[in-house]
């Protein structure tokens, strides 16, 4: 069988979004190997009948020399698995593995933004300078015929062409990583209690997390009657992440619920009303799709990846970017018309049925999976 090797910084990034890719190259006829940092969640790679490959990467790491070393490791992996395609996913796995690709003599490369990343999204001096550096060293890596760039949404398609990073021609548009519809079915919302809205995420700055406790501010000052509930950690491997301290002072001044990180998302969405993201940039936001496969309205900042999800009047609310007083507007209006939930919700699912599902994705993966396979 062909080799197709998946290159991810993380076990856990791959667990939570790389599966259903994964089975489309099994579905394509592909041996799959798994290549990230191991620790918690390899067991349950290997369970789902792919083989792994330990990577001594730390994608929070920004000394020169601990890169140099998960470079040499990931052209060691490379030399000895002798794949016939790669998949990276994510910019640090993209330019090493790509580097380590053509080094190696591997025929074909399939390099996925997930997202832009604080890389491209920052306009701090620091980042800025990444940028610069790092753009000219995605175009060497990109440059071959063979190599194929995925995006999961318009905006980012553009930027990344505009920048000569890839051409058109090269530069396949997925809408995400596939939902399972099994395991998140459309489900009325609770009644006779307090509307709930939810926002699902890393505890990042950058997530809008800042915004939406200046509208919570404003729902108490108003008096309206919405819990507002935040799922998930501190990523202190992100220079956005927001300290606990702030998460737990939010918490007390009875602004949002923080309940850390949980894995029965499904359950929570079902005991929500509405779920909320007003994110700065995302690739495909897949917590908005959990949410829309449920049946909950949807609440965002007008931002890429996001606008492509949620359509004003539709299937939720696009708030303008950044803008928190709009976003509590939003918010209230949505607690106070549970007929508007209903309606917004029941379209959210059907145009996660149409486009997003695991099987849709899974397909245009799968076809063009098939056309790297060696004959």
């Amino acid at each position: 069988m062909p080799k197709l090797l998946f290159t991810v910084t993380e076990d856990w990034a791959f667990c939570s979004h790389r599966i259903p890719t994964a089975l489309a190259a099994q579905d394509a006829g592909y041996d799959v190997v798994v290549a990230a940092r191991m620790r918690d969640h390899r067991q349950q790679i290997e369970d789902l009948g792919f083989r792994t490959v330990p990577w001594a990467i730390k994608r929070e790491s920004q000394n020169p020399f601990s890169e140099i070393s998960a470079l040499l490791d990931l052209i060691r992996i490379y030399r000895t698995e002798r794949p016939d395609v790669t998949y990276h996913v994510a910019i640090k796995a993209i330019m090493y593995g790509s580097i380590a690709a053509r080094l190696s003599g591997v025929k074909a490369c399939i390099n996925l933004f997930s997202g832009m990343g604080v890389v491209f999204i920052s306009n701090t001096p620091k980042f800025r300078l990444i940028r610069a550096m790092v753009t000219p060293v995605l175009r060497w890596a990109l440059k071959p015929a063979t190599a194929r760039l995925q995006v999961q949404n318009a905006d980012d398609k553009a930027v990344l062409n505009g920048l000569e990073i890839s051409t058109p021609d090269r530069t396949d548009l997925i809408p995400g990583s596939g939902l399972d519809l099994e395991n998140f079915t459309e489900t009325p919302e609770p009644e006779n209690q307090a509307p709930t809205a939810v926002l699902v995420g890393r505890m990042l700055w950058d997530k809008g997390i800042g915004e939406l406790a200046q509208a919570a501010q404003r729902l108490m000052d108003r008096s309206v009657k919405l819990r507002i509930v935040l799922i998930g950690d501190p990523d202190p491997a992100n220079p956005a992440s927001i300290p606990e301290a702030q998460l737990k002072a939010w918490a007390d001044a009875g602004l949002m619920e923080w309940w850390g990180r949980r894995s029965d998302i499904a359950d929570i969405y079902k005991q929500s009303h509405i779920a909320v993201l007003p994110s700065y940039r995302e690739g495909m936001p897949r917590a908005l799709l959990e949410a829309a496969a449920i049946g909950r309205p949807l609440v965002a900042f007008d931002a890429v990846g996001c606008r492509d999800l949620v359509k004003d009047g539709e299937n939720g609310i696009l708030v303008p970017f950044q803008d928190a007083n709009a976003l509590a507007n939003a918010l209230e209006t949505l607690a106070n018309d549970a007929g508007l939930r209903k309606r917004l919700g029941h379209q959210a699912r059907r145009d996660v049925e149409a486009i997003y599902s695991a099987d849709a994705i899974r397909a245009q993966i799968r076809d063009i999976l098939t056309r790297f396979k060696p004959q």
